[in-house]
């Protein structure tokens, strides 16, 4: 039986991002995460994605940022359970919850925190003829190391921040970059939107809208993609096709706990604390849903941080617990280590 103060379901960001703001209030965790490793999706589908919206950093690797995540919490030493997925709860008679995973190990904790992102998930996949004959032949739905296309004809399909990303990406990388859409309009960035218009004016890639990817050919590897475009089938040869088109998420053994489900997302109350209609239970980052939602991985870590104080006062109901800033105080770990914040110098204004 292992035990925690916060069992967190869920290695991504969001529930890394926990271990720390628990840490500073002096609550273990202990994470499950059905992935081998920590990260989630960041580490999982794109490590080398640059990301562009976490403060601080105009641009970090998702991988990296998992990296500095991990240096972020070593001080509260947290313990993993990878590899393996939640599968059921309960709640016992003392009020903590019982978590059994797939392969068996038991986790108790008076709270528990579903940062379980997306859950698990499948590509959507465009209904193309053949198209998964060349799966890993030159068909790819998720870029792990954007090296493998250094040098390569590659296209892309979507009109979301992943397919804008890829492209103003993969434009420094790879010989061509054509990125395919079937409407004028994209869903993406605004920001990344005006870059992908930007290099498509200095001819550093091709974009073409409305256009639709219809047929996949070749022998023993991708050697062509057919295009529609207003009516007409046009023949482009590439090395690389790459259809970026979202993912379809699924809750898992989440979906039969009781949560109050909405879309295919765990909804909470977000006046106060994330709390789920189960108390106790939280949900936080991607996985929840509530008026004015917001899918940003910064908001993750927003929700983290007023989910914590929350779950401080239900492990230790009546004890008042007086916020420092770690400017001041800094951060001291449950090894006895502590980072020290400087002191301030205040100089007078003549």
């Amino acid at each position: 039986m292992i035990k925690s103060d916060i069992l967190i379901i869920g290695a991504g960001p969001t529930g890394l991002f926990t271990v720390f703001e628990a840490g500073l209030l002096k609550l273990r965790c202990h994470l499950i995460d059905a992935l081998p490793q920590p990260g989630g999706q960041c580490s999982e589908i794109y490590p080398k994605k640059p990301i562009y919206d976490i403060p601080a950093y105009p641009e970090i690797l998702a991988g990296d940022l998992t990296d500095k995540l991990l240096e972020q919490i070593r001080p509260f030493d947290p313990g993993f359970t990878l590899g393996e997925r939640a599968d059921t709860i309960n709640q016992l008679d003392n009020g903590d919850f019982l978590v059994t995973t797939n392969k068996g190990t038991q986790h108790q904790a008076p709270v528990i925190a579903i940062a379980g992102g997306l859950g698990s998930f499948e590509p959507r996949k465009p209904p193309i003829e053949d198209l998964a004959r060349f799966e890993d032949k030159g068909v790819a739905y998720f870029i792990k190391d954007p090296e493998v296309y250094r040098d390569k004809h590659v296209v892309l399909a979507g009109g979301g921040d992943s397919a804008l990303d890829w492209t103003i990406f993969l434009s420094d990388i790879a010989a061509s970059v054509t990125l395919v859409h079937r409407r004028n309009e994209f869903r993406g960035a605004l920001d990344s939107v005006e870059k992908v218009q930007q290099l498509k004016n200095k001819g550093l890639i091709n974009l073409i809208t409305p256009g639709e990817v219809i047929g996949v050919a070749g022998e023993d590897h991708l050697t062509s993609i057919t295009i529609r475009i207003d009516g007409d089938a046009i023949i482009q040869p590439c090395d690389a096709f790459i259809p970026l088109f979202g993912l379809a998420p699924k809750l898992g053994p989440m979906a039969n706990w009781g949560l109050e489900i909405e879309k295919n997302a765990i909804k909470v109350d977000n006046t106060l604390d994330y709390q789920t209609n189960i108390p106790g239970v939280y949900a936080i980052g991607d996985v929840n849903t509530y008026p004015g939602k917001l899918k940003l991985i910064l908001c993750g870590f927003h929700e983290a941080t007023l989910m914590c104080q929350s779950a401080y006062q239900r492990i230790h109901p009546g004890k008042k617990h007086v916020m420092k800033y770690t400017t001041v105080g800094g951060v001291e770990g449950f090894d006895g280590s502590h980072k020290q914040a400087p002191k301030a110098v205040i100089k007078s204004i003549d």
